[in-house]
């Protein structure tokens, strides 16, 4: 039976995740009781301990190499599969040659050998690592280091504490498998401490236990005594088989939950201590020999001394040989990282660092500096539509165009994004302006990106370097002018004046209530009701936010509106919004019955739409209300709709959950037919502004236009909304033309939800 897999492609591990574990953990159990128990003729069973943990590690490793992984980790546990296997058949003879002889016998070392030299190879295959060839060249002087080392602590330490009467060929043979043993401790112990693995680290580090186990066993089964040499003869399989077991189920783990990725380990380890460790062990032997006579053995000990620092000296000549290059490379960049960091690398012009600099130089220097700030208009919408790429060619003309157009003494530079300045050596406000205009003249012509000919402006403002003033203030003001210089229209400039400052703190000053009077309870809201023009029955409501400020009074929502968007404060103010209409839409439909209204509009901002949980409140919403979709409107503008892909995204993720989406203020924007084939909108509410020209005698261009739009709705099969309804000629014009639906002052203003809830209790229900 195949696992269940998650929505990730990965099986779920199932409880019996943990049998292998297990498993072989009480194999260990087991043996270390019967090492307490154990008689002298019942060596068998001890080794039985063996085979069964290492069974239960080769099945755990060929469980998680069955599970879908990225190639290489799936290779990994794959070879992790045949070591175990190779083991196995190490534990197997060993049990049928059950014995507590000094050394290992060349029978269980053959296959122990082949899956040590796989663990090896294992390690070595693991993604990330260096194949340059000096780091290949290193690799093999640090093995080679240890190898000698741990040889010839072997053969001039431990060999000579082996009993009399131990056979040479079992000694020897239990040496070799220590020796493969140290330098499997330090392959596996580098790739376990390495920073960045694709297997599970964790997993990694666990498996180190088996090549410290196979070291300690080799030593013991040469120089141990009788009861540690049985201790460790019938431990260190199961121990190993444990290892495998538990590293293959933490990697099953890390699958399970990618979100908590192990912490990687640090670059000190203490295994890249190993070579210096072995040249430190042979630097004793040297002093121990040289003080006796020279043997043979001894010999071979000065020899091995001269290879090891020979060894040593070649790898520090190579990582010096590196520094060296390094060091050249550091030298040819310094001049590079300089100017990188004064300057911008997308358009080579210099960056704020320099900007702030060298106007921090003039004011100190006290000669005349004035700051311009530039930005350019809609860039956003820009870089969304036609892509990254082509916002940074668009990005670098500019740049050309305002390098092209200063003069001398005017150094342009980018702060950042779209923002450019130019430092002005003036203190002449008329100068000023005067580069100004200039600079936003030179954007005035179409720039042309691939085959776009993009038509751009963009928005100034003017900063003079008061006596006294820092480089940041003379750039903060700069900024508060350009602002100014948006809200009044875009495409011209602003100087910067102190009522802008006093503005900013106003506004300040109204947000900081704004979210005080957010969490009090202040806001309330008021319901503009929506008839059906044909009957003239109760259709649904728009909720309308208010504010009353207990010292303000009444603030109006364009003062607090904007200023929610601009500081992020619309984002709670419309989660308020969204709950409190449904909360209200549910205890009318709960109290006056389903039929009365049949749904509440809500205005939704754009700074909503980009909150990636928007879609999810909304569902909780409704479901804590107990409406259903149809019954909640989302009223967007046309500018919201082109704001970018995210909050498109954001509009289908809404109109596949259900929620009906009405296009307010239609008619208004740059794009409105456009828009109809690309947005999901669902209801088309005709702007004020021409329902105003509809009546006897008006303009017969808005008259056209309200009459196109009813017919793009009937055709489209939407539904369309007339607003701003003030006399009965509108609304019978209205009717005429095919709009089934209006809300204005002529038939109810705004109310509040207990005289919303009055007109639900007329029967019938009319205007």
């Amino acid at each position: 039976m195949s696992e269940p897999e998650n929505a990730g492609g990965v099986p779920r591990s199932r409880p019996d995740g943990l049998a292998p574990v297990l498993v072989s953990a009480g194999a260990i159990l087991v043996v270390v009781a019967w090492l307490l128990v154990r008689g002298d003729d019942e060596l068998f069973f001890g080794y039985v301990g063996g085979p069964i943990a290492m069974a239960a590690g080769a099945y755990a490793c060929l469980r998680i190499a069955r599970v879908r992984l990225p190639r290489p980790v799936h290779r990994f546990w794959r070879r992790m599969t045949l070591v175990g296997v190779f083991l196995l058949v190490a534990a197997l003879v060993a049990m049928l040659r059950a014995n507590n002889d000094t050394g290992m016998s060349l029978h269980v070392a053959v296959p122990t050998l082949a899956g040590l030299g796989l663990l090896m190879f294992t390690f070595l295959a693991l993604p990330g690592r260096q194949k340059t060839p000096a780091a290949l060249l290193r690799a093999v002087l640090d093995g080679l280091t240890v190898a000698v080392a741990s040889a010839l602590i072997f053969w001039y330490v431990v060999l000579d504490l082996a009993p009399e009467g131990t056979s040479l060929a079992a000694r020897l043979v239990a040496a070799v498998v220590g020796v493969g043993g140290v330098l499997l401790l330090v392959t596996v112990g580098k790739a376990a401490a390495a920073p960045d693995t694709a297997v599970d680290g964790t997993a990694l580090r666990v498996l180190t236990a088996a090549p410290v186990a196979c070291v300690a066993t080799t030593i013991l089964m040469i120089a141990g005594d009788d009861r540690s040499r049985m201790a460790l003869s019938v431990l260190v399989l199961p121990i190993v088989g444990a290892a495998l077991a538990v590293s293959a189920y933490l990697q099953r783990r890390a699958l399970d939950h990618p979100a908590g990725q192990p912490v990687p380990a640090s670059n000190r380890s203490l295994f890249n201590l190993l070579p210096f460790a072995a040249v430190a062990a042979t630097a004793g032997l040297v002093i121990s020999v040289s003080a006796q006579d020279m043997s043979g053995r001894q010999r071979t000990v000065i020899i091995g001394a001269l290879l090891i620092a020979g060894c040593v000296v070649a790898r520090q000549l190579l990582s010096l040989r590196e520094n060296t290059l390094a060091l050249r490379g550091i030298r040819r960049q310094q001049d590079e990282l300089e100017r990188l960091a004064l300057s911008d690398n997308l358009t080579g012009l210099p960056n704020r660092a320099r900007f702030t600099v060298a106007l921090a130089e003039r004011i100190e220097d006290d000669r005349p500096a004035a700051a311009l700030l530039i930005d350019v208009d809609d860039f956003k919408m820009i870089n969304d539509t036609l892509g990254p790429a082509a916002g940074d060619q668009l990005l670098f003309q500019v740049a050309q165009r305002l390098r092209a157009q200063c003069t001398a003494g005017e150094m342009p530079v980018r702060l950042g994004g779209d923002e450019f300045a130019v430092l002005l050596p003036t203190d002449d406000p008329a100068a000023a302006e005067a580069a100004a205009g200039r600079a936003l003249q030179a954007l005035a012509d179409p720039f042309t990106v691939g085959e776009q000919h993009l038509l751009v402006h963009a928005s100034a403002g003017i900063a003079i370097a008061e006596t006294g003033a820092t480089a940041d203030e003379v750039l903060r003001n700069a900024d508060i002018a350009m602002y100014a210089a948006k809200e009044a229209g875009k495409a011209s400039w602003a100087r910067f004046e102190p009522r802008m400052r006093q503005d900013m703190v106003n506004h300040a000053m109204l947000a900081g209530e704004l979210r005080t009077g957010i969490a009090r309870g202040e806001l309330r809201l008021l319901y503009q009701p929506i008839y059906d023009l044909v009957t003239g029955r109760l259709h649904g409501a728009e909720a309308l936010v208010r504010w009353q400020h207990p010292e303000r009074g009444f603030v109006s929502p364009a003062d607090f509106i904007p200023v929610a968007e601009r500081t992020g404060l619309i984002v709670p103010l419309g989660a308020w919004v969204l709950r409190e209409a449904c909360s209200q839409l549910a205890r009318w439909r709960a109290t006056y019955g389903d039929g009365t209204v049949e749904s509440v509009n809500v205005n939704v901002a754009v700074r909503q739409l980009r909150e990636a949980g928007f879609v999810d409140e909304v569902a909780a919403v409704l479901s804590e209300t107990g409406l259903s979709p149809r019954n909640l409107i989302i009223e967007v503008t046309e500018s919201s709709v082109v704001d970018g892909w995210q909050v498109r995204e954001t509009l289908r993720a809404l109109h596949e959950m259900g929620v009906p989406l009405a296009l307010d203020d239609f008619g208004t924007g740059q794009s409105s037919l456009s828009l109809l084939r690309a947005f999901p909108v669902d209801v088309l509410k005709l702007d004020k502004s021409f329902v105003d020209g509809i009546a006897e005698g008006a303009d017969r261009g808005r008259l056209a236009v309200a009459a196109a739009v009813a017919q793009l709705a009937e055709h489209l099969q939407l539904k369309a909304v007339a607003e701003g309804i003030e006399n009965q000629e509108q609304l019978n014009r209205l009717r005429d033309m095919g709009y089934r639906y209006g809300q204005g002052f002529f038939m109810a203003r705004p109310l509040p939800a207990d005289d919303y809830a009055a007109l639900m209790a007329a029967d019938p229900v009319r205007a």
